[in-house]
């Protein structure tokens, strides 16, 4: 098994843990859940992703081992739980996970390659890193899944792993690639939120 690298700053994955679990708990605190609820939601959004991520290439999983994951998510949930409701109103819950989206996308593409995934499967870790957690997330609040939807999520984390996985062949230096495509993942997502953009959905026979 390829050790982890020190490319992938342990910092910079508690970072995206944590908006992400960010997400998971708003979207109990939007439901009226208790904390128990909310801390739930944030560590199945936290580390959903990553968790199928490790399991698939073979990795350690990642919150298991390192000891401060759990801690960071159900931390997250306690800011959550007293802080203000208006201060998470106004798609503050989508732009949350906008940004974990575009981080998360990155990260997992990295690891994937780090671990000696081709290009193409560690571009598709990078999508299940940045959608399963979300995906799980939904389900359990009993709400369409972004699977089930046409609004562009998927495709903005797929943006963002392509990218990562495609400047990293070209030898990009990771302190620029990792930028740039986690900001091109959170601006196609952005603008999906502010606009209202969407994949067309199947239509043939229509008419």
């Amino acid at each position: 098994m390829m050790p982890l690298p020190a490319s992938l700053p342990p910092l910079l994955d508690l970072a995206g843990t944590a908006v992400f679990a960010l997400a998971g708990a708003l979207l109990a605190a939007q439901l009226r859940q208790t904390f128990v609820t909310m801390g739930f939601f944030a560590l199945v959004t936290g580390v959903g992703g990553g968790t199928l991520r490790d399991l698939l290439i073979g990795a350690p999983v990642f919150w298991v081992h390192d000891p401060w994951v759990a801690p960071v998510c159900l931390g997250v949930a306690l800011v959550a739980w007293f802080t203000p409701r208006h201060w998470w109103e106004r798609q503050a819950l989508e732009w949350a996970d906008a940004v974990g989206l575009g981080a998360y996308a990155v990260l997992g593409t990295a690891k994937a390659l780090a671990f000696g995934v081709p290009p193409v499967s560690a571009t598709l870790m990078g999508v299940i890193t940045g959608c399963v957690g979300g995906i799980v997330r939904d389900v359990l609040a009993g709400r369409p899944s972004i699977l089930m939807r046409p609004e562009l999520y998927v495709t903005a984390a797929a943006l963002a792993a392509a990218l990562c996985a495609a400047l990293s062949v070209l030898g990009v230096p990771r302190e620029v690639a990792w930028p740039v495509a986690a900001l091109a993942g959170f601006a196609l997502r952005g603008a999906a939120i502010a606009w209202g953009l969407h994949l067309p959905v199947y239509r043939a026979g229509e008419g």
